[in-house]
């Protein structure tokens, strides 16, 4: 299952947004997003965890937790399907 966790603060890195989704299973992947030209965080990214049973105790525990002084957001990400 794909997550997304938005509103990460600025100063975020990668290993730390591993770190905070590892208390709850496996991760097959973590991408946080940066800024070319700023070289920051764009305050959010993508943790892919394959176990859905784990996935959705970490959005229950992490949605709406006070993360370095910022409320985070964290849901399951949405695959976008055109039609025709």
């Amino acid at each position: 299952m794909k997550l997304i966790a938005r509103n990460l603060p600025r100063t975020f890195t990668e290993d730390e947004l591993r770190q905070l989704f590892q208390p709850f299973g496996k991760i097959k992947s973590c991408d946080l997003i940066m800024d070319q030209h700023t070289g920051q965080t764009k305050g959010f990214g993508f943790i892919e965890m394959p176990r859905m049973v784990e996935a959705q105790a970490a959005i229950k525990d992490l949605n709406k937790k006070n993360v370095l002084g910022k409320t985070i957001r964290v849901k399951t990400t949405r695959s976008v399907h055109r039609k025709h």
